[in-house]
């Protein structure tokens, strides 16, 4: 006998983006461990328009979490990156901010530069000479840092708590207000 829960299944009809057609969309709701009642949402057409995301139900304090990687082996650190949670790495520049159709995801650290990687892979083929040559310098220090012999820090910032760096190493703040109303959300917020 199965003794997990069962998830009731919502379905929704909308209208398709690309196609105007009718949307389904399927919301199951779901209990994941570190980010807790969450809604699984899948947006299917038969135009091959498809959109699915993790709306994490709960919101917490505002906090940061910074990482040095400094080997390899930081490298395997976990990162839970929801959809209001920034990214940064100050030593390439990096700012990856949430936007509207931000989406969350759980990785390593090695994952978020592999995510890097390949926006500056785009950025090489756009042909702009000078963006050209400052995204192969940064292709070349990720190479090098994931040889180990190039040390960053990776942060992340959530004015809603729901991202994390997970590891023995990285070290947690609460953020404040101030610092709060710097962050971008990547999402409409209701206020009471």
């Amino acid at each position: 006998m199965n003794s997990e829960p069962i998830h009731p299944l919502t379905v929704t009809r909308s209208v398709c983006p690309l196609c105007h057609k009718e949307l389904l969309t399927n919301w199951v709701p779901d209990n994941i461990p570190f980010f807790g009642e969450v809604m699984h949402i899948t947006s299917l057409c038969e135009c091959g328009f498809r959109y699915s995301d993790t709306l994490i139900l709960a919101q917490r304090k505002p906090v940061r979490y910074e990482l040095k990687i400094k080997n390899q082996d930081d490298l395997d650190a976990r990162v839970v990156r929801s959809t209001s949670g920034t990214i940064r790495i100050p030593e390439l520049g990096v700012n990856i901010e949430p936007g509207p159709a931000s989406e969350s995801f759980v990785s390593n650290i090695e994952g978020v530069l592999d995510r890097v990687e390949e926006i500056l892979g785009m950025v090489t083929r756009w042909g702009e000479q000078e963006k050209t040559e400052r995204a192969l310098e940064l292709l070349s220090i990720l190479e090098k840092i994931k040889a180990g012999e190039y040390e960053i820090t990776v942060i992340i910032e959530d004015p809603l708590g729901n991202s994390a760096i997970i590891a023995e190493n990285a070290t947690k703040k609460e953020l404040t207000a101030d610092e709060v109303t710097h962050l971008k959300t990547g999402m409409i917020i209701f206020e009471k």
